[in-house]
């Protein structure tokens, strides 16, 4: 049974559990969905503008509330969290003023003469299982496209998130979204297969595990529903001969620590050409080590706590193996000496491909650092992952690191900077890193019907 509770990962004490939905009350939630179409794929697009419009009105209302129950659900130090909810109010505002561009029809030349539009149609209620670790962006990227697209949405959120999810809803509501375009379930794992199942949704999309987006997309595929994959990933961090060691050694640590290193495009492998190795490892274990967990509300802390102790106790266990088979430790590898989920800031060297730091993904604050003969070692390493989500490469030859991010067989690379993400900019990922894209342009055409509409040339 999925249990729907805040447990306060600072201090690992529980706050408060919530009911997960009945079965009449999961039903309840998509007749509400379905009936919700019929009016709103016809609702003026202005319409639609003004209730996202007003949803980021209100997130900046309620910021430091919302930002507060992040903080206490998962452990993402106020800071971030309140910068996470700026970022949400941009993906609302970019879709409310872009999407009647995205959704115009699209002329066709006919070479037999007439005419031919390809016309954007909402195709209907559409499922939203969403992750933990960005309890508000993750949604905002789903909801805000398809809202504007005509797509009622149902929200299956994260169990440790409930009041995050509670409050979303009571925005949604709040804003004027009419009863059942925005519909939040606190349901279980087998609750949402018949909601997969259901003829009345038209779609899936999940961020999540590699583990959770295999199954639902197996529920997915078996009724023949349109699914968004965003999962994990194994984000290299390429460091080449050219570049400014301090500078990309800076970015490394923002890239690998934001969010406490739980971010599926975090720089997770960082990968460095010979001739900077030794000078790279030494400055960046120092950066790393010089970075102090503690209290989440504080804003001296260096970082938060991993969202929940099992997480905690996962990562302490990949670093531990690794370490066992020979990896080099070189800064950090165990608990924090405090209450709560907290892991210092750790760097591994020497790690090897009988090690599972090798293939698995690292999801906290744990760096594993390469070493390569060259450009070409980078990339071929880089690729040798089963992810493909995102990228780094840092050189000042702006050339050679346009041309390694070529060859990068991933679904974003970011030349000098850490990655990010930003409301216009589409983000996704290739092989098990998931299928589809978010934000930007793209984000909007996932769940649209494109629907050609001829018309003969008059005889």
């Amino acid at each position: 049974m999925t249990a729907y509770r805040v447990v306060d990962p600072a201090t690992n004490e529980l706050v408060r559990e919530y009911p997960t939905a009945t079965d009449s009350e999961v039903q309840d939630g998509l007749t509400r969905a379905y009936t919700a179409f019929r009016s709103w794929r016809t609702t003026p697009l202005p319409q639609r503008s003004r209730l996202l419009h007003r949803v980021a009105e209100l997130y900046a209302e309620r910021l430091d509330d919302l930002a507060a129950i992040v903080t206490r659900e998962m452990g993402k130090p106020t800071r971030e969290a309140r910068g996470e909810l700026k970022l949400v109010m941009s993906i609302y505002r970019y879709y409310a003023d872009n999407a009647e561009q995205f959704l115009a029809d699209t002329p066709l030349s006919p070479r037999m003469g007439g005419t031919a539009v390809v016309r954007k149609d909402p195709i209907g209620p559409l499922l939203g299982i969403m992750p933990w670790n960005y309890p508000h962006y993750q949604v905002a990227r789903f909801v805000a496209p398809n809202l504007m697209a005509g797509n009622p949405v149902i929200v299956k959120h994260a169990p440790q998130c409930p009041e995050s999810a509670l409050g979303i809803e009571a925005l949604l509501r709040d804003a004027g979204a009419p009863d059942g375009v925005y519909v939040n379930l606190f349901a279980t794992n087998q609750q949402v297969a018949d909601v997969i199942a259901d003829p009345r949704v038209l779609g899936v999309s999940v961020t999540g595990s590699e583990r959770a987006g295999s199954a639902v997309a197996e529920v997915a595929g078996r009724h023949l529903k349109k699914c968004v994959l965003e999962l994990g990933g194994s984000d290299p961090f390429i460091v080449l001969d050219s570049a400014d060691v301090a500078k990309s050694v800076k970015a490394a640590v923002t890239g690998r620590m934001a969010n406490a290193g739980q971010m599926c495009n975090a720089s997770k492998r960082i990968i460095v050409v010979e001739a900077l190795y030794d000078a790279f490892v030494e400055q960046f274990s120092a950066a790393m080590s010089a970075l102090r967990p503690g209290d989440p509300t504080d804003p001296e802390s260096g970082f938060g706590p991993l969202s929940s102790e099992d997480a905690a106790r996962r990562l302490v266990e990949q670093i531990e193996e690794a370490v066992a088979k020979g990896a080099k430790l070189r800064t950090g590898g165990r608990r924090a000496d405090r209450p709560g989920a907290y892991v210092e800031a750790t760097v591994l060297t020497d790690v090897t491909p009988d090690m599972r730091a090798y293939h698995e993904e690292l999801f906290g604050p744990a760096a594993v650092v390469y070493r390569v003969a060259d450009a070409d070692a980078a990339v071929e390493l880089a690729n040798s992952s089963p992810y493909g989500l995102g990228g780094v490469v840092f050189g000042a030859d702006q050339a050679a690191a346009e041309a390694v991010a070529d060859r990068l067989d991933t679904g974003m690379v970011w030349i000098n900077s850490p990655q990010g993400s930003a409301a216009d900019l589409p983000f996704g990922g290739t092989k098990r890193s998931g299928t589809g894209r978010e934000l930007g342009a793209l984000g909007i055409e996932e769940f649209v019907n494109k629907k050609l509409i001829y018309t003969p040339k008059p005889r």
